[in-house]
Parts: C-alpha cells; structure tokens; sequence
C-alpha cells in the first residue's frame, strides 16, 4: 500500500499549468507552485494565504529538503516515521519554524514516535489507530494536530476510513481529541476525475465544523483548491520524480 504524491492522469490543460521543467531548479519549481496556487485560490475568489503548500519530501534527500528552506518553503510532509526521524531533527536544529506533516499510513507501534516528531498527522484512519495515539500523547506529554483520511473512493488497497464509517468515526474522535482533530484528508483514486471526491471530503467537514481540508496534490491542485482544499500536498512538481523507495 504505497502512497502516491506524484501525477495524476489528468488532462494536458492541467497538468501544463502545474508542472514546470524537470532541468528547472528547485527553487524555480517552488516558485511555480506557489504562483500556481495563488492563481488557483483568486480563481476561486479565496485569499492565497487561507491555503497553506506541504511539500512532500519523502524519498528526497535533507539535502533538497534545505534546498526547499532555502526558498522560504517551511512545511514539509513525510510518509515513514523512521525516515523523518532521520532527516528533521537535525533540519530543525537550524530552522526550528519547521513544521512536519505525517501523511503516510501510521503503524500503531509507531504512534510514539510520530507523536513525538509530528506537528500533524493526516492519516488519522482507525479505533486502533485512534488508541495508540492517545495512548502515545499521554505518555509523551503532547499530541500533534490530527486529521482523518477518509477513503473517498473505498480503494481497498489505500488507507483511509471508508465513507459508510466516516461519520461515526468522525465524532467519535472529535469527543476524543477535542479541537486536535483539525480537519479531513483524502486521495481520490488515481483514474477518476477527483472533484467529486473534493467534494465529499469538503461536504464532510462543513457537516462536521472542521476548519481544515487536505486534498489536492501535484497534478490536481488547483481543482482541489477551487473545491476547497485548505492545504494541498505536493511533492513531484517541486522535487522532481520520487527516488526509488529506499
């Protein structure tokens, strides 16, 4: 069950308006991406700054992700544990405005140690889940903002909390984790158009009074933010194409 933050088979129009050259630099990709989203958000008649860009640096070295630093870029996702573990502490150390998303599917005898590192998870999914994390945040004296991944297209091979259970698992963490649980995440499936799929999570939230939206990554960003998206998750339109899996 690999996450995917790369493209999307989408029309030409969109990808031509997300992507740039791979032979750009970095900072010029980012750049692109932040022009990309403001455009996107004044296209939706929304202030550019109500949507906040996690670049989405698994894979990539600490090397890129300073790089990304370097160009003012401050919030940062990562799927594993133990290779954000790895790449931020030291990063932090010298920019300690760093903020790190989880957005990967969360073991439960990792909920410690992402408790410890992560100033949100998104992949919020499961009662089992639900538990280790509280749990965790007792014994480590903290608990990270938390949003919960709902498997809009009820892929059995993704993670996420199915739809028909969605709401139920919705208030029951909103009783359990109080104003921590921020908001909703989702990835449509990767051969449909992910508008309705935008459009569910966002529905959800409004029904639910949660503030945050993440939804949209490299090749459908900009449809996510004109579906609401308050966060959008990009990795392959500012570090290029993903490393091979180490």
């Amino acid at each position: 069950m690999v996450r995917e933050d790369g493209a999307r088979p989408y029309p030409c129009c969109l990808r031509s308006f997300v992507f740039m050259a791979p032979s750009s630099s970095l900072a010029d990709r980012l750049e692109h991406v932040r022009a990309s989203i403001d455009a996107a958000a004044r296209n939706a008649g929304r202030d550019p700054a109500s949507v906040t860009l996690v670049a989405v640096s698994k894979f990539h070295p600490a090397s890129s992700i300073q790089d990304a630093i370097a160009a003012g870029q401050r919030v940062f996702g990562e799927n594993r544990v133990q290779e954000a573990a790895a790449k931020f502490p030291p990063l932090r150390e010298e920019t300690p405005d760093l903020r790190l998303h989880l957005i990967g599917g969360l073991q439960t005898n990792k909920a410690r140690d992402a408790v410890r590192l992560a100033d949100m998870i998104e992949s919020l999914d499961r009662p089992a889940l639900a538990d280790a994390l509280a749990h965790a945040a007792e014994t480590v004296g903290r608990l990270p903002d938390l949003l919960i991944e709902v498997n809009t297209g009820d892929e059995p091979q993704k993670f996420g909390v199915p739809r028909e259970d969605a709401d139920a698992f919705i208030r029951t963490c909103r009783q359990r984790f109080g104003n921590k649980l921020r908001g909703l995440m989702c990835i449509p499936p990767a051969q449909e158009d992910p508008t309705p799929h935008f459009q569910l999570l966002r529905s959800m939230a409004h029904e639910h009074g949660l503030p945050v939206l993440s939804m949209g990554m490299s090749a459908d960003y900009p449809v996510a933010i004109a579906q609401g998206a308050t966060m959008v998750r990009v990795g392959t339109a500012i570090f290029g194409p993903r490393p091979a899996s180490p």
